[in-house]
């Protein structure tokens, strides 16, 4: 069985600008101050996750918190996934491999800004086929700008992978990721479309994958989004996903 690798979520700081929550910082209709990647709002996100393989089918069910700290240029994350497999090794239900990250904006203007983080994800999985079986950790640069109008933001990210640490008899971690995507918004909604190419070393193959996706705000706290997803490459993890989520702000 191919060993299943969470997919990457880039950046995942969501919400609506509200003047009220923010500080002087994001008053500037910045690249982060849109759906979807918004950086200053403390953010509760539920997501459903639909992954199907050669060798059967992964849901993950994920609890993210991202929390802005001290002059809200810097923010906090932390993962708990829930995972269920339905494979011919494994039919069950567990915790996965549960992460933390930090992440900061350097540089920001009025149409292009630039943020880094840094992230750890932890051998804590209830299950072997449910995480790496290593600790890894993640730093990733993000550069954002506008193209023309404020209605299409683009994000650009470039991020490494690397264990560090963990169960001796699984393979190691070596990953690196270039990930773009644009976003469209109008009115209460918004669309996407990324595309991210992924080389592991460890196997040496890539593992890609592109996604589309629409989203709405539904209410002043409430944001839902739906994104299917595409896996191509020649040591692709899956085959297609589809993930669904809300996001509420407090």
């Amino acid at each position: 069985m191919k060993k299943f690798i969470p997919y990457f979520c880039i950046f995942y700081f969501i919400s609506f600008y509200t003047k009220a929550q923010v500080s002087d910082t994001s008053k500037t209709n910045n690249p982060f101050a849109e759906a979807r990647y918004h950086y200053f709002l403390k953010t509760v996100i539920l997501f459903n996750e639909y992954l199907d393989t050669d060798n059967g089918s992964y849901n993950t069910t994920q609890l993210r918190l991202l929390y802005p700290i001290g002059n809200k240029a810097w923010n906090l994350r932390f993962d708990v996934p829930l995972i269920s497999a339905n494979t011919n090794s494994v039919n069950k239900t567990g915790i996965g491999d549960i992460g933390a990250g930090i992440s900061y904006i350097p540089f920001i203007k009025n149409n292009n800004g630039l943020a880094i983080r840094a992230r750890v994800i932890s051998n804590s999985a209830q299950d072997p086929n449910f995480g790496s079986g290593k600790w890894v950790f993640i730093p990733t640069v993000f550069y954002a700008r506008y193209l023309k109008t404020k209605k299409f933001l683009w994000i650009s990210s470039l991020e490494y992978q690397a264990s560090f640490a963990g169960q001796s008899d699984r393979s190691d971690i070596n990953i690196t990721a270039y990930e773009n995507v644009v976003l469209y918004f109008f009115g209460r909604n918004w669309i996407s479309a990324d595309t991210a190419f992924r080389y592991n070393n460890t196997v040496k193959g890539f593992q890609n994958n592109a996604f589309l996706e629409y989203g709405r705000k539904i209410s002043a706290d409430d944001l839902i989004y739906i994104h299917p997803s595409y896996a191509f490459g020649g040591e692709k993890t899956y085959n297609f996903g589809l993930e669904i989520g809300i996001l509420v702000l407090f």
